[in-house]
Formats: C-alpha cells, sequence, structure tokens
C-alpha cells in the first residue's frame, strides 16, 4: 500500500484555519496551533451567540410592547392576554414595531385588548 503524505490536504486545512483566524492578535493569526485553538473558541462563542440573540431580541422586544401598553393604562401582562382574548395573533416582533412606529395602529390594538378584558 502507498504512503501517504497529505500534502495538499493537509496545507488545505491549515489555510482555512489560519484565513479565519485573520485579524486575530499575535501568534493567534500568525501561527497553527494557536489559530486553531482560537478559532475553535471564536466557533463556539459564535455558535452560544446565535442562541442568546433570539433571546435578547425577544426581550427587547417585550421592553418596547410594555412600555407602550403602559401609555394606554395597560401593563404588559394584562395587554397580551386581552390580544389573545380578542383572538388578535400578532407576534411580539410586529407588536415592537407598531409600538415604536405606528403609534395609532398600536392604541388600536390596545383599545381592542382592554375591550376584550372588559367582557
Amino acid at each position: 500500500m502507498p504512503r501517504v503524505k497529505r500534502g495538499t490536504k493537509r496545507r488545505q486545512r491549515r489555510k482555512k484555519i489560519l484565513d479565519r483566524a485573520s485579524g486575530y492578535f499575535l501568534t493567534k493569526s500568525k501561527l497553527y496551533r494557536a489559530a486553531k485553538e482560537a478559532v475553535e473558541r471564536g466557533l463556539k462563542f459564535a455558535y452560544v451567540g446565535r442562541r442568546q440573540k433570539k433571546r435578547d431580541f425577544r426581550s427587547l422586544w417585550i421592553i418596547r410592547i410594555g412600555a407602550a401598553a403602559r401609555i394606554h393604562d395597560l401593563s404588559y401582562n394584562k395587554f397580551i392576554h386581552g390580544l389573545k382574548l380578542a383572538g388578535v395573533e400578532v407576534d411580539r416582533k410586529i407588536l415592537a414595531d407598531l409600538a415604536a412606529r405606528d403609534a395609532a395602529g398600536f392604541a388600536a390594538l390596545a383599545e381592542k385588548a382592554k375591550a376584550a378584558l372588559e367582557a
């Protein structure tokens, strides 16, 4: 069986790691072993960050909706409950956008929520 030296494959794999590490500080962007550790660590943070991003945006939307609901004398909790009772199925992302950009549209939804809570 012939001997395999892995010349091109090894070079391709190392080049890919060093390309990903470009911009890292000192040896982390130049030496393969240090670059490999730094890239793996960075990829781990990126994986976690993609999940945290979803949480962060949802909490931001909730804060915006709650602030706009308070203007109409509703807590966030009562506002969302009122919308569910009224049969309005709008997600928090759209509600937060309405709260920030379309005050009249949000006011209409707040009135629907209040009416549903009183009924």
